[in-house]
This record gives C-alpha cells, sequence and structure tokens, in this order.
C-alpha cells in the first residue's frame, strides 16, 4: 500500500532530490564537481521522509572550464588527491543504479529531479549525461519539482537557509555549499512542504 501511495502521489514519478557544485554556471563548459542525490521515502500514512543520500566527488572532464570566482565560492580544490574524486561516468552510473531500484520499488514508471533552483542542476546533470553518452537514465529529461518555487508559496521565502528557517529546519551556514549538506537541507524542505500540504487537506482534497 505504501508503494502505491506515492506512485498515486506523483502521478507515476519517483522523486530524488540532487544538488551539483561545479565550477561554473555554464554547463557545457564548466566543470561538474561534486553531486548528491537523496532518495526518498514514503510512510504507511502518506509521510515523506529522507533515506539513502548518494555522494560523489567528480573529476573534470577534459577540457572542462575552472572558474576562479566558483572555486573560491565553493571551496573545492578541484586538483586535490585526498578528494577521491571519480569520473561522471562512473557517478551517474551508481546514482542512476540506486535510482532505478528505488523506482522499482514504489512501482513508479520515472524518476523526478527535486531540487532548489532545479533548471541550475537540471542542466548539468544532462550535460554530464550527453558527455557520458549514457543511453538510458531513470530520469525525466525536463520535468523537475523546483523548492526554490515550492518554498516561495508555502513559505514566503525562495533562498534555501531562510525557507528552512521558517520551516524550522536547522542550517548550518559553514556547511553550506557541499552537495551533500544542501540535497539533505533541500530533501528535508521538499518533505516539509508535501507533508504540511497533506496536513492542511492533502492533494486527494484540493
Amino acid at each position: 500500500m505504501t508503494h502505491e501511495l506515492l506512485k498515486q502521489r506523483f502521478r507515476g514519478y519517483y522523486p530524488v532530490v540532487i544538488d551539483v557544485e561545479t565550477a561554473g554556471f555554464n554547463a557545457k563548459t564548466d566543470a561538474l564537481l561534486e553531486i548528491a542525490a537523496c532518495l526518498t521515502e514514503m510512510d504507511e500514512n502518506g509521510e515523506m521522509y529522507l533515506g539513502e543520500t548518494l555522494h560523489f566527488h567528480i573529476d573534470p572532464f577534459e577540457g572542462a572550464n575552472l572558474e576562479k570566482s566558483a572555486l573560491e565560492f565553493n571551496g573545492i580544490d578541484p586538483f586535490n588527491p585526498l578528494r577521491g574524486a571519480v569520473s561522471e561516468d562512473e557517478a551517474l552510473k551508481e546514482i542512476f543504479k540506486a535510482v532505478r531500484k528505488k523506482q522499482k520499488d514504489y512501482h513508479c514508471q520515472r524518476s523526478i529531479m527535486v531540487a532548489h533552483n532545479a533548471a541550475f542542476d537540471m542542466s548539468f546533470l544532462n550535460a554530464a549525461i550527453e558527455r557520458t553518452k549514457i543511453k538510458r537514465t531513470p530520469f525525466h529529461p525536463f520535468v523537475s519539482f523546483d523548492t526554490t518555487s515550492m518554498a516561495g508559496l508555502t513559505l514566503g521565502q525562495t533562498v534555501l537557509v531562510k525557507a528552512c528557517q521558517k520551516a524550522g529546519i536547522h542550517f548550518d551556514q559553514s556547511e553550506a555549499h557541499a552537495a551533500i549538506y544542501d540535497t539533505n537541507k533541500t530533501a528535508e524542505l521538499f518533505c516539509y512542504m508535501v507533508n504540511k500540504w497533506k496536513a492542511l487537506g492533502g492533494w486527494q482534497n484540493a
């Protein structure tokens, strides 16, 4: 029954929260340096919560541009051997494998990206998919749930830290701009908004 609840809630889509850290704003030319994916879960009461989070440091693709200002902002040293970075291909295939399994568990037909300012994260994910020539991905190529818009509507805030604070979610500014932290906070925010809407009467009564 739990599986059917999530499937029905999002029209057959399985939501996966994604965050990327990059070496610039141009998905075609600038390096993807870090990616995290939080798998979501739903209990028997239709309440959403955080599941497993996958996280990878990424080696810049050959010829990638590295903007100094972007690296100073996120504090990433792409050439630090202690990063334990892997190729885009390895990271995406591991994430997609886990996403497909959870998607199947919940009887969903497709997965959908959830992200804060989703167009940015989606552009870098799609560019990496194109570079690695991965033919089949679990994600819809252009549909997403943007927590920026959702938070603006439900909480009156669009900045991640302020939206989390308004929702009563602890947010440590010193941990921000790391993919795994931002992903988990975005996932907490997403689950909060979905569950709050349910508590107010739910999608079935809308």
